[in-house]
């Protein structure tokens, strides 16, 4: 009726995800990651040119330094091409996790002072670098070109391991949104946590270097098939053995479910500590 007020008050304990709200709000979403999208590159000279600068200056040290220096392995491929096309789902994922970590510390006055489902803000934040991600991606088709390389059937695969990129992105942006929403030492600690990841994932390196036994365990890694996976579609490199895609694709969902459940099992806080 006319007279009748809606009082929403913060939930108490484990609630699941209201994916009707979510629907409801998806125009605020894209409002979200349009948002992100414009504020990362207003007033920048190069503008999005630079989600195709960061991972060539990534590539030109990695094939200096582990390239020419460390000669590592590259699968038969030249070594640039072959880091390169592993940066590109990494600097997705380094990017997303970032910002996503931080966006409801940016959005404190908006979370403080309006009702809509908090997930939208970290879930924009992802989403908007996938036009990040797909620039980046149609750019190594004319290094592929300038290498000898021509993409194989494969390629068909991409957008299967792109939906486990983005599932892995989002899990962990989830998780330390509302960790960094509670205890802003996790800001600080995020860029250490993402330079240990790159090392620990074959991005500089390739996966014949971790012996047999132990790429099972190394699949727990969800990036690691992520770029197993890219190389395999864009440079018919050797395919992620079905088990490797078997834990990887169960450990990216678990982080996505723990996400998930860490951010809802604390929304009802964000108001307060932000």
């Amino acid at each position: 009726m006319a007279g009748d007020t809606l009082v929403i008050t913060p939930s108490k304990g484990w609630q699941p995800l209201d994916l009707r709200a979510l629907w409801a709000f998806r125009e605020l979403g894209y409002f979200f990651a349009w948002r992100e999208l414009k504020l990362r590159y207003k007033q920048t000279a190069f503008g999005a040119a630079w989600a195709v600068l960061q991972p060539v200056l990534m590539t030109i040290i990695f094939a200096l330094v582990f390239g020419r220096l460390a000669k590592l392995p590259s699968e038969g491929k030249p070594y640039a091409l072959f880091s390169f096309v592993a940066l590109v789902p990494w600097t997705f994922f380094s990017q997303a996790v970032s910002q996503g970590s931080r966006s409801l510390i940016s959005s404190a006055s908006l979370v403080s002072r309006v009702y809509f489902p908090r997930l939208l803000l970290p879930l924009g934040s992802v989403l908007s670098f996938l036009v990040d991600l797909a620039v980046a991606t149609a750019v190594t088709l004319p290094l592929m070109a300038y290498y000898g390389e021509l993409p194989s059937a494969h390629v068909a695969m991409l957008p299967l391991v792109v939906v486990l990129l983005f599932a892995v992105s989002l899990g962990v942006a989830l998780l330390l949104a509302a960790a960094n929403a509670q205890y802003r030492d996790v800001q600080y600690v995020v860029p250490f946590v993402l330079q240990l990841w790159l090392f620990a994932s074959p991005v500089a390196y390739s996966l014949s270097l971790i012996p047999d036994e132990y790429r099972t365990l190394y699949a727990v890694n969800p990036m690691s098939t992520v770029i197993e996976g890219f190389r395999f579609a864009l440079l018919d490199t050797p395919a992620p053995t079905p088990s490797a895609v078997a834990v990887s694709t169960l450990s990216a969902l678990l982080l996505l479910a723990a996400g998930a459940y860490y951010f809802r099992r604390t929304e009802r806080l964000f108001a307060d500590v932000l």
